[in-house]
Parts: C-alpha cells; structure tokens; sequence
C-alpha cells in the first residue's frame, strides 16, 4: 500500500511520525510538499507530478496543509479526488474546517453550542455586534488561523473598533466572540478520528494570556473526556465532514462549546501526555480509507 502524506516538510513532527508508523504496518509513506505538486487537468486525465514525474499508484492521500498554504494545498488536494485516490480529510471538509466561521455556521446548523460570534465587514455596524454578544470583554479572530494567532481580546468598544479597523484596511475578516469567562483560560482539545474520540487534554493558558494554545505556552493535561463532551467533539467532526480532527472545546456554564475544528491537528503534546499512539490511529485511518476506495 502506498501513502502520500502532503506536508510541507518531512522533519516536523508530525510528519516524521505519520511515515514512521506507516513503515511499522507496513505501508510505504511518500512525503510530498503540495506546493512541489504540478497539477494537470486534461479531459478524462488528471494526473499531479512532482520533479517531473508522475505520481502512480498511489492508494491513499493524508493531508497534512497548514493555513498558509491553504488555497494552492486544497487545489492539490481536490487533484487527487478527480484522480480517484481515496483522501483522508476531503477538501470541501478541510474548507468546512479552515474558516473559523462557516465551522461555526455548521455546528451551528447541527444543534451543536458555540460561543456568541458575528461577522462584519462594516466599521458602522460594530456597535450593533456587540449588541448581539451582550458583553465585554470580546475576542477577536481572524478567519483563518492557527496556534492561537490572530487571536485577540477586547475590553472596550474603542479597542474593538480600533483592531476591526486595522484588519479591514488589511483586508482581513474577523470575528467578534462571546469570552467565556468561567473557561478561565483552558479549553479541550479532543482528537476524533473516525468517528470516534482516540485522545483529549485539557490544554491550560500561561500565566497572564488567555489562549491555551500549546505553541502560546499552554500546558497540556490527560483528561478522561465526559460522555456529553466526547459526543459533542464527534458530532462537531462529523458536521464538517472531517475524518480526523482536532475538535477544541470551551467548559461553559451551560456546558461545552465548539471554538474551534483543525483539519490537520498537532499531536505531539497529545501523544505525550496521554501515552496515545496517535500517528499510528491516522495511518490505520489512512488504511481502511484505502481499502473502500480504488488506486490510481
């Protein structure tokens, strides 16, 4: 079986642990950078090449693509699709997934809890956002991110407007968001792999930020995840039409809330501190992917 992991680097973590255990159970793992990828698009014919050569035979494709890279890696992604290689992690799921609001929108749609969130483009309808989320202090998110940047807090209706103004001039949406304050700077990271979730921590912020994001300095704990939570994480994956995903959940009041879905999550910290094999639960996914679909 062979596997085509699309990262752009084979030293990150990830990477370097995806390949590893595919060559443990046995599949040959090809790393390919998508933005190495040269799509041809012929009648009856698509086909991706890299340093000149066709890519053949290829079974299955497990997409590694990071937020910078995101139009030109779902091009090569949906490449794929037209070729018939079975893809973990669809491009319409990763697009469901990459913008923070249509995820919302989904879960939304799904009966599923989120923080109270709006978008504009429009300086002038700022004051009526807030309005909507009723309170101080707001976050502020860009449409796309990781790793906890473009993510910023707002005390004021001055600060807000402020922030919108620069990222509008910069032509960036973002989105206004209920803070949860009882979360108190932690949230959940549930990693749900085919329908089920494998692993999850609770993710703590440092001291004086209040993102918990592992890379902004956050700790990472086990966490045993309730029943409701694990449902609500696997419905969340389920809605966006993800395979494998890292589902990040805020412990309100009224109880869990979506924040945020990641089509291609980290797990190092994960794996460390559950003791969880998770690149192994990814290439097993890749597998059985391959399996019910055709090669090449």
């Amino acid at each position: 079986m062979r596997l085509v992991i699309l990262s752009r680097s084979r030293v990150l973590h990830s990477t370097r642990r995806l390949a590893e255990e595919a060559r443990l159970l046995g599949v040959e793992a090809l790393v390919v950078n998508p933005l190495r990828c040269v799509l041809s698009a012929k009648r009856g014919d698509p086909s991706v090449f890299v340093n000149g050569k066709r890519l053949e035979g290829i079974d299955v494709v497990l997409p590694r693509i990071g937020t910078s890279i995101t139009e030109y890696g779902l091009l090569v992604v949906r490449h794929f699709e037209a070729m018939g290689v079975p893809v973990v992690n669809e491009s319409d799921a990763i697009l469901n997934s990459r913008n923070k609001f249509r995820a919302l929108q989904v879960c939304a749609g799904e009966g599923l809890d989120i923080p109270d969130s709006v978008l504009t483009r429009s300086l002038s309808d700022v004051p009526f956002g807030i309005r909507i989320i009723r309170s101080f202090p707001l976050v502020l998110k860009m449409l796309q991110g990781s790793q906890g940047i473009g993510v910023m807090v707002a005390h004021s209706r001055s600060s807000v407007e402020s922030i919108l103004s620069t990222m509008l001039s910069l032509e960036k949406e973002v989105i206004l968001q209920q803070f949860i304050r009882e979360a108190a700077g932690c949230d959940i990271r549930a990693l749900v792999i085919n329908g089920r979730a494998v692993a999850a921590m609770k993710r703590m912020a440092r001291g004086g930020e209040f993102r918990a994001n592992i890379h902004r300095g956050g700790k990472g704990m086990a966490l045993r995840l309730p029943k409701r939570y694990e449902q609500v994480a696997v419905r969340a994956a389920r809605a966006v039409g993800l395979d494998v995903a890292g589902v990040d959940i805020l412990e309100s009041d009224s109880g869990p809330k979506i924040l945020e879905i990641n089509s291609s999550p980290g797990f190092q910290e994960l794996e460390r501190a559950t003791g969880e094999n998770i690149a192994r639960e990814m290439v097993r996914m890749a597998m059985k992917k391959a399996r019910q679909g055709r090669r090449t």
